[in-house]
């Protein structure tokens, strides 16, 4: 199908003038400029404004403020208020390579879809726990590779720090729901059912910065886990029996604790797990730390994940309670 594409991109942006300063230099850098880029904030009291000013001569760069109302709605209001006829999101934490853009629209000129993902990388200047971090979100061996660009476990799908939408899908499915976070997923999910494809553009990537510290990476995962069992309910043609294993590893491991490891099959195989997971760290990023901290940043991941799987499990489907009232913490009104 020949396209003319226009590409609009959108970032919603909530007191991360820093943030916009650093992924406005990398836009301003790509090899191919003919999009434009719509810069919305989300209710900031910090505002980015100024930022976006600065670069004003170097790209097409158009600015909005609203009231708050999260990520979701933000990037519906940035496509809402774009010209082009297709939108690609970003998040404001993302630093984008000189061919990104010009990447895209060979891929969508060659073999056009709705619908695309990219993987995200490390940045050189990221900190070795953001590399950890970066390596665990990544890894074939902690997620199956769907947020590093592996597209073989089936339908990929695209995750909004780094996502491509037409303007037709817009239009068609409403764009993204008021869920968060999760609203990626449910959104892939709307987009299948209305009967778009979507694909993975392997060379789409870009440098996802990722939580400065442990703690808020345990967080994060923790929101995941819980969000995923309210997917499972609105989308249960989509539920798979993997999304367990966070909760049955952390709960196979404290068991292995407690007995002492008096299972050696077990506790051999809980340990061949950590050296695989730290050999293929340490050959991947050649740093003795970041394979170190891969490993607790993995082990942090399937416990809070594996936790927030659990806990939502419990209040959802044995409690029978509605998910919007049970937890609101992870709907914006």
């Amino acid at each position: 199908m020949n396209k003319t594409l226009s590409f609009s991109l959108i970032v919603p942006v909530y007191n991360r003038p820093d943030e916009v300063q650093e992924l406005l230099e990398s836009l301003s850098q790509q090899t191919d400029k003919a999009f434009e880029v719509l810069i919305i904030e989300d209710g900031s009291s910090i505002p980015c404004k100024s930022v976006c000013e600065k670069f004003s001569d170097k790209i097409n760069i158009i600015y909005h403020f609203k009231a708050n109302s999260g990520p979701g709605p933000s990037r519906n209001f940035g496509m809402e208020k774009a010209n082009g006829n297709y939108f690609i999101i970003f998040d404001s934490d993302c630093l984008i390579p000189p061919h990104y853009i010009a990447n895209v629209r060979k891929a969508l000129t060659t073999d056009y879809v709705d619908c695309f993902g990219g993987p995200d990388a490390a940045h050189a200047s990221f900190s070795n726990t953001q590399k950890s971090i970066n390596y665990v979100m990544t890894s074939f061996f902690t997620t199956g590779g769907i947020r590093g660009g592996n597209e073989a476990l089936g339908k990929f799908q695209p995750r909004s720090f780094n996502m491509g939408i037409s303007k037709a899908v817009f239009e068609t499915v409403g764009g993204y729901g008021k869920i968060h976070p999760g609203e990626d997923p449910d959104l892939s999910f709307r987009i299948w059912i209305a009967g778009y494809k979507t694909k993975l553009i392997k060379d789409a990537f870009v440098y996802h910065k990722r939580r400065i510290d442990l703690r808020k990476f345990s967080k994060q995962v923790y929101k995941f886990g819980v969000v995923r069992v309210i997917l499972n309910k609105w989308h249960p043609g989509t539920s798979k029996i993997t999304y367990w294993f966070p909760t049955l590893f952390s709960l196979g491991f404290i068991v292995l604790i407690i007995n002492g490891m008096s299972i050696p099959i077990f506790g051999f195989l809980a340990c061949a797990y950590v050296l695989l997971l730290f050999a293929d760290c340490l050959i991947k990023t050649k740093s003795l730390s970041i394979a170190l901290g891969a490993v607790m940043a993995a082990f942090i991941q399937f416990y809070s994940y594996g936790w927030g799987f659990l806990k939502a499990q419990w209040i959802i489907n044995v409690l029978k309670k509605d998910e919007r009232k049970a937890l609101p913490e992870f709907f914006f009104k």
